[in-house]
């Protein structure tokens, strides 16, 4: 049995071993012998957390800078298709959908955990604009479900069988949690722009202890019924 996802649990490995390799601006120059095939740059979550720490408007952050400017990577279309620069494969919240059905028609995967995830963020995302200390907290709250990995990772991560809850009620309280701790490490800790990865792994140590109170819970109510029923 895994406590921990395994493909969390390694992607955490390299994030936190080999940092400077898999993150950061790196440009390669050939002159004008070679064509330009693609491009990149920075992330709307790594945008809306140098906004935050300049104390600036996050949506204008992302139209002023150069990908803002050259093609509107930073649209709402755009971000639901995945036409920015992020992980590949998880930056396509339209792809993620159709694996969820997939997923869902199979009977492999639970949309009580997708969804408790997609309700978790939003609406943690909604407290923030009320709340709204700084200029992160104002950032829209349906773009953190666009942006980023959270879509792939309620699609893919947190769906795992072995690692998730396995009770019903259980599967309601893991995925609304990891979808508060995503957006709440995305906003507050600058140091992470992203934040499904380790609410997906802190989720996965607290799974069977959710599961164990739920079970619990239930032998509660279950005995005081059958007290009142004797009575």
């Amino acid at each position: 049995m895994n406590v921990l996802n395994v493909a969390m649990t390694a992607r955490a490995f390299l994030y936190f071993a080999y940092p400077t390799d898999i993150s950061g601006d790196v440009w390669t120059y050939y002159g004008d012998k070679v064509a330009v095939e693609g491009y990149t740059g920075a992330t709307p979550l790594a945008v809306a957390a140098q906004a935050n720490i300049d104390k600036v408007n996050v949506v204008q952050a992302m139209d002023a800078s150069w990908l803002g400017q050259n093609g509107d990577l930073f649209g709402i279309w755009n971000l639901f298709l995945g036409g920015y620069p992020d992980s590949i494969g998880a930056s396509s919240v339209l792809m993620c959908l159709v694996g969820i059905g997939i997923l869902l028609l199979t009977g492999v995967a639970s949309w009580k955990l997708i969804l408790s995830t997609f309700l978790g963020a939003a609406f943690m995302g909604l407290l923030n604009n009320v709340m709204a200390v700084n200029t992160y907290m104002e950032w829209p709250w349906y773009y953190h479900l666009l942006t980023g990995g959270l879509a792939f990772g309620a699609a893919f991560m947190v769906t795992d069988p072995v690692s998730a809850t396995h009770t019903e009620t259980g599967k309601w309280i893991y995925g609304f949690l990891i979808g508060v701790l995503t957006v709440i490490i995305r906003v507050f800790n600058p140091a992470f722009p992203e934040g499904i990865m380790l609410a997906v792994l802190l989720m996965n140590v607290l799974a069977p202890l959710i599961d164990h109170y739920v079970v619990q819970a239930n032998k509660n109510r279950r005995l005081k019924r059958v007290a009142r029923a004797t009575v």
